[in-house]
């Protein structure tokens, strides 16, 4: 009898220590990702420091990331690249298919195919404008606004001049979660769909991503995401300011993107601001907050106790 009463006694015990334990755990993850993120944002400044701008994804569908690889301690692996060729050109094999730590969230787990390339979960800031630009005349995303955060999509280069909103008001980078590597169910805090509309503003896509059924199959538009980092994408390495964090991501036909931040800690997104700054972002904060943070120089007065 005696025995039975402190088995139970234990197993008590046991259940009241592991949620502590489990949270211990979950804020050393979440030290260590928002570490991530002040090595990434600093790398910024010494490469502004460099060539008096911010690095572009666009050249070959090189990722900012790829650029930034000689300021994380990673200059073997950036030596590995060539900028002239495309990412998936089997000269990248090697480089494309290396783990960067500093690119990964400890917090998020990883069900992609090993295919895919080495992973992301730090996605760059592209502000609210949904619409990639393009030089054909002839499409319906010519001459729309190009995108308004802290980085551009091309070959055209932003960098502190642009920050006009401030550098403690605006967003460098943010978390994202890896996908779930399969369109045959459904992971809404991961995965990318596709409403089937064609948005022309972020209010319109914020309205028409929240309105489909994530357990739709047939709205499944990309499950692997996260991968791989050398990738110029809104699937890989860029994110908006259009949905809350901690919502879905959904895609729309000619070009419109609305990327969502997300993560696995409790509560929120851990953000880069481009002071170098890192901040725990609820994702229950205003939405024209979020989005006045996601802008570079449209006037927005942001209030510091989001």
């Amino acid at each position: 009898m005696e025995l039975l009463v402190v088995i139970a006694i234990i197993g008590i015990l046991v259940a009241l220590l592991l949620p502590a334990v489990q949270a211990a755990r979950e804020a050393g993850r979440r030290t260590s990702c928002s570490n991530n993120l002040k090595q990434l944002s600093t790398a910024i400044h010494n490469y502004h420091d460099t060539y008096n701008m911010f690095p572009y994804g666009g050249m070959s569908g090189h990722s900012q990331h790829t650029r930034l690889l000689p300021y994380i301690e990673q200059k073997n692996v950036h030596d590995m690249i060539n900028f002239s060729v495309s990412v998936n050109n089997t000269l990248h094999d090697i480089p494309r298919n290396t783990k960067i730590t500093a690119f990964l969230c400890p917090s998020d787990p990883d069900k992609l195919p090993a295919a895919l390339g080495g992973r992301n979960n730090y996605y760059a800031n592209m502000g609210t404008n949904i619409m990639y630009t393009v030089t054909d005349t002839s499409h319906p995303n010519f001459g729309k606004p190009r995108f308004n955060g802290a980085f551009m999509s091309d070959e055209i280069t932003t960098g502190f001049r642009d920050i006009l909103d401030g550098t403690s008001s605006t967003a460098m980078f943010c978390e994202k979660n890896k996908g779930d590597g399969t369109n045959g169910y459904s992971t809404p805090e991961s995965d990318t769909f596709r409403p089937g509309t064609y948005p022309d503003t972020a209010d319109q896509a914020l309205l028409d991503c929240m309105a489909i059924d994530v357990n739709d199959l047939s709205k499944q538009g990309n499950s692997n995401v996260g991968a791989p980092w050398m990738s110029t994408s809104h699937s890989v390495t860029q994110y908006w300011h259009v949905l809350l964090p901690n919502t879905r991501s959904c895609m729309y036909p000619s070009l419109r993107i609305a990327t969502a931040a997300n993560s696995r800690h409790p509560g929120g997104v851990q953000m880069a601001l481009c002071d170098a700054s890192v901040r725990f972002v609820p994702q229950t904060i205003n939405l024209a907050t979020w989005r006045a943070l996601g802008t570079r120089d449209s006037k927005d007065i942001v209030d510091s106790n989001y």
